[in-house]
């Protein structure tokens, strides 16, 4: 598989999350001649797979497996417990000089457990699923993540920094991200309703589902997911259907490598409603495509890009080949 359309489509979410409080156990002798007798503190907390994770003390050494893991743990406050981490795992700055142990589709089993970490955070997909048995079987702590929806996002940060002993931090980035959520939801929440075809990829042509967080950020937006009820998370569909459907907006999510490219294809169809209004329009695919801390600025281009669409609807627009960018 083409390696650009690979990391298109690697983070693609499967399950949400619950948040479970810290679990403190303390016990005392009665004795009154004997030395109280303290448990040691646990820190509890359930992944976007529904599994428990329990670490007798806050992770040092901490092993990110997926981009979009990174940027939360350092946005949760604990970037500087990162041993290692995969490739393309390139925000924030500082995120470049960690040590690299694999890809999203080769991990380098070895090399992860010879860096001795005492959690790893990984997200599900075809190269891990192969090499979860060996993870388990190593008894490395793992926290899986998956943001479904965006209120999942700043509750995977939450989890982070009380699993990195960080929390102050992490629930000032929680509180932030859920505060401009909320600015953004409020705004857009009684906005007229945009047929969107939201493109993954080119060739072929890849879409998201309603299951999708990025479906969450459409929804909000005042946004209609044309291939919202599609079975496979992320299908391909023809081209032949797109026109078809003939939605009001085409969003593309690009990469730096292929910018001018994903949207091309569209300008050679006239009738093409998206063409004929101006609404052909590409967002930076690393806002997009990392469920982290930076899909809230994400979202803000995609809102901005529907309400461009309902502006040219309005203005009767004339037909145009150009492709927008909009602003992140």
């Amino acid at each position: 598989m083409n390696t650009s359309l690979w990391r298109q489509l690697a983070w693609v979410a499967v399950l949400g999350s619950g948040l479970h409080l810290p679990v403190y156990a303390a016990t005392a002798s009665a004795s009154a001649s004997a030395a109280p007798v303290t448990a040691p503190a646990q820190l509890t907390v359930t992944d976007d797979l529904g599994r428990q994770v329990t670490l007798s003390k806050p992770a040092q050494r901490v092993i990110s497996l997926a981009p979009h893991v990174t940027e939360l743990i350092f946005a949760a406050g604990a970037g500087d417990k990162i041993v290692a981490t995969v490739s393309y795992s390139d925000f924030p700055e500082a995120a470049k000089a960690i040590p690299r142990i694999g890809d999203l589709r080769q991990l380098d089993m070895e090399r992860i457990l010879a860096a001795k970490p005492d959690l790893i955070v990984v997200w599900m997909h075809g190269a891990f699923d192969r090499q979860l048995e060996l993870l388990k079987q190593s008894g490395v702590p793992f926290f899986f993540s998956e943001p479904h929806q965006m209120e999942h996002i700043p509750e995977t940060l939450s989890k982070l920094g009380l699993l990195m002993g960080t929390s102050k931090k992490a629930e000032l980035a929680a509180t932030d991200f859920r505060t401009q959520w909320q600015q953004i939801t409020s705004r857009y929440a009684q906005k007229p309703i945009v047929r969107t075809f939201y493109q993954v990829w080119n060739k072929p042509l890849y879409t998201l589902n309603e299951k999708h967080i990025i479906n969450d950020v459409l929804r909000s937006c005042g946004g209609e997911n044309i291939y919202g009820k599609l079975a496979a998370t992320a299908p391909v569909v023809g081209l032949e259907s797109v026109l078809q459907e003939n939605p009001e907006l085409i969003l593309a999510a690009e990469n730096k490598k292929h910018a001018g490219q994903m949207l091309e294809q569209w300008k050679s169809f006239p009738t093409l409603l998206a063409n004929k209004n101006h609404n052909l329009v590409a967002i930076d695919g690393d806002l997009m495509n990392r469920p982290g801390p930076r899909l809230i600025d994400g979202a803000r281009a995609m809102c901005e890009a529907l309400e461009l669409a309902r502006q040219h609807r309005q203005s009767g627009t004339p037909s145009s080949t150009a492709v927008t960018k909009v602003k992140s």
